[in-house]
């Protein structure tokens, strides 16, 4: 089935409701860093593993409005019997019933497009596959998004850092001896945000890659919540309910944040409408698609009814340990995941000012749409 058109609206003045919602967009984002503590010249801290992947935020790159494409899901080709990524010899676990693998033995920069194939399929139905013992970090940054091109067209971060000359690249850094946690945890208990990224966009991310390149020595995890489970354990009468029904996911606040930052604007931010209920093209699961970083509201309803829905999915989402998976870190890891049907949060939980630095590949896919409910 045809994704329906989905408007872009780009705002030329922030309406009073994303004003509102301000404080939701979780920031952690590590804006600057000690460039001494990421050489190694201070005591205590090891110089970056990567430095060719240490942000930068070049105020020159501007993008105009990103323009409608057409996106091929490879996991429709997929011999799911997996014969090309999970050949003999390749370990397989999997870290609960319905989200969530660990796989060693295969490099996936080694995978012809019949094993890329297989690899979307098998994240799609997995949600979470996290791939050890990889050389992916290694290879030189042009091929690392040459590989990533063949689930989608590259998404480009407004605000976020990049190492220099790839904007392609989305980084997660928080330098060595940064503090900046023990300032937001001022204000909050917890750093557990759950998103599905750049859900803003007209057509969000899919298959999606993340990469380690520095960890702290313990924790920093990032957790995992399979959204078409959450979908499946709500009552038919109310899943027939949320049918139909659209929401709308904002990217103001992004920029927002950024600027109070005095940080980068790549493009003007964009409100776009979503289907609360969504198909993923290759496997024909239903999943939630709502989140509490980008999502403002449902069409249509009143602000209390809106907020007593999201709420109760929000929650829903959250709270369902049974159906979540935590992944921890390996060097050498290169964790992919569906966008489509998960949400995903990380852990700011170290306490000793080590670094976390990963790299994050985002290929767009299709324009979220659904198919009529089943019962």
């Amino acid at each position: 089935m045809a994704p329906s058109a989905v408007e872009i609206v780009v705002p030329e003045v922030t309406p009073a409701k994303y004003l509102a919602h301000k404080s939701v967009y979780k920031d952690l984002a590590s804006t600057t860093y000690d460039p001494e503590a990421e050489q190694g010249k201070k005591n205590g801290f090891a110089a970056a593993k990567y430095p060719h992947y240490l942000p930068t935020w070049n105020p020159e790159q501007k993008y105009p409005p990103l323009e409608p494409f057409e996106h091929y899901e490879h996991g429709k080709d997929a011999d799911t019997s997996f014969p090309n990524l999970l050949p003999a010899g390749t370990t397989v676990t999997h870290l609960t019933p319905t989200i969530g693998t660990e796989v060693r033995g295969i490099q996936l920069t080694s995978l012809d497009s019949h094993g890329k194939d297989e690899l979307a399929r098998l994240v799609a139905e997995r949600k979470v596959v996290a791939f050890r013992g990889q050389d992916f970090a290694d290879l030189p940054i042009e091929k690392a998004l040459e590989f990533g091109a063949y689930f989608g067209r590259h998404h480009i971060h407004p605000t976020s850092g990049s190492p220099e000359g790839f904007p392609e690249i989305h980084l997660v850094h928080r330098g060595a001896g940064d503090n900046s946690v023990d300032q937001y945890f001022a204000n909050r208990t917890s750093s557990v945000a759950w998103h599905s990224d750049v859900s803003y966009e007209q057509q969000p991310p899919g298959t999606t890659f993340l990469y380690i390149l520095d960890k702290p020595e313990t924790g920093g995890d990032t957790l995992f919540v399979d959204a078409a489970e959450a979908y499946n354990r709500l009552s038919p009468l109310f899943r027939e309910r949320l049918h139909g029904l659209k929401a709308t996911h904002s990217g103001i606040e992004q920029v927002n944040a950024s600027a109070a930052r005095g940080s980068i604007k790549r493009r003007e931010p964009v409100v776009n409408e979503h289907p609360i209920i969504r198909t993923h093209p290759a496997t024909g699961e239903k999943a939630i698609y709502v989140n509490p970083q980008f999502t403002r509201d449902i069409v249509g309803l009143k602000k209390e009814e809106s907020d007593a829905i999201l709420k109760f999915l929000y929650d829903h989402l959250a709270y369902g340990a049974d159906f979540q998976a935590r992944v921890k870190w390996e060097e050498g890891t290169v964790v992919v995941w569906d966008n489509r049907v998960t949400q995903h949060s990380a852990l700011i939980d170290w306490k000793n000012g080590q670094r976390r630095h990963l790299a994050r590949i985002t290929p767009q896919a299709e324009r979220p749409y659904e198919t009529p409910f089943e019962g």
